[in-house]
């Protein structure tokens, strides 16, 4: 089995938001992730979505985006973003996924072969730039979300499974990498943490490794609109 990783998808087929407004490399750019998709993934494998899947308001339209890519290959493992907005309520969008390839984690965790991989959305770190009281409020409910997803791994993972963290946002800051994110993910040895998020010109390493754990960034712009191997 293999694990492949791309996160930000924007996709719009039921709104007219066109992503090339932020320049000419999005024209057709779900065209040229399936064709990478096509490429890479086989029926066994996984594929991790990490949020801004769809730039739907309300239930079908974010539907309408998830059809678009029942007909790829593999597993999809997602998780929300800040702009999922149509994602709102987890037993709702589990009972109309589009088929059995899509599994949604929120504050959870699914087991796929010896890997388990659990997630959610995250939020903005202290020591980014114009971070709030508001943020930070929002930081800290979202890194009890996290306890929960480990709560749930731990039930699930057994020795020799690796253990995956999906989380949409950089789950640190480069002016501070240490935050209540990593430090979760280190006390619950975690191999590899896959995050999305970032565009265009904002820097930040497309692979990193802090005290042992791999972090990837898996935006699509950013991966030049192909899928990451993970595993």
């Amino acid at each position: 089995m293999n694990v492949y990783a791309v996160s930000d998808l924007h996709l719009s087929g039921a709104d007219t938001k066109p992503m090339n407004i932020f320049g000419e490399k999005w024209n057709g750019h779900f065209d040229k992730i399936c064709s990478d998709w096509n490429a890479k993934v086989q029926d066994g494998d996984v594929v991790l979505i990490c949020g801004d899947i769809s730039w739907g308001n309300v239930l079908e339209e974010g539907l309408v985006d998830l059809r678009r890519l029942s007909g790829l290959k593999g597993t999809k493992i997602f998780i929300k973003g800040n702009h999922d907005f149509w994602w709102n309520g987890i037993t709702k969008l589990r009972d109309a996924k589009p088929d059995e390839s899509f599994i949604f984690l929120q504050n959870d965790s699914v087991k796929v072969g010896d890997v388990v991989f659990c997630g959610s959305r995250g939020w903005t770190c202290p020591g980014s730039p114009d971070f709030t009281e508001q943020d930070n409020k929002i930081y800290l409910r979202e890194a009890e979300r996290f306890k929960l997803c480990f709560r749930s791994a731990e039930k699930i993972r057994t020795g020799g499974d690796r253990l995956l963290a999906l989380i949409h946002y950089p789950p640190y800051s480069l002016k501070n990498p240490d935050t209540l994110f990593t430090r979760q993910f280190e006390e619950n040895k975690v191999d590899k943490v896959i995050f999305g998020h970032l565009h265009g010109d904002a820097y930040f390493p497309m692979r990193s490794v802090k005290n042992g754990i791999e972090y990837i960034l898996t935006s699509c712009d950013k991966t030049g609109f192909k899928l990451v191997k993970i595993l």
